[in-house]
């Protein structure tokens, strides 16, 4: 019933779709964002493994984490430099 389902040109239609619905421009994009995420999501389930026997840190007080300025690091490939970032003290919106 199902034998020979997937065949060369279903695969060659699929790409063809992909490459329509996206355009070629933002594959490659997506293709990095891709790979960046699987990365973190790789590091933080390792992280969490590691930290399974390990009692957990104790938080910060709030005013240390406020004054501190906080550097983002750009990752390999990137961006060639990093800036400082103020961090938000007011969680609340206003409109």
């Amino acid at each position: 019933m199902f034998r020979n389902a997937l065949e060369p040109w279903h695969l060659v239609l699929l790409v063809l779709v992909i490459v329509l619905v996206f355009g070629s421009k933002k594959l490659p994009d997506m293709a990095r964002s891709l790979g960046k995420s699987a990365r973190i999501l790789k590091s933080e389930a390792k992280a969490m493994k590691d930290d399974g026997g390990k009692p957990a840190a104790p938080a910060q007080q709030p005013e240390e984490q406020s004054q501190a300025q906080r550097t983002i690091q750009a990752a390999p490939g990137d961006v060639t430099s990093s800036r400082p970032v103020n961090e938000p003290t007011d969680t609340t919106t206003q409109r």
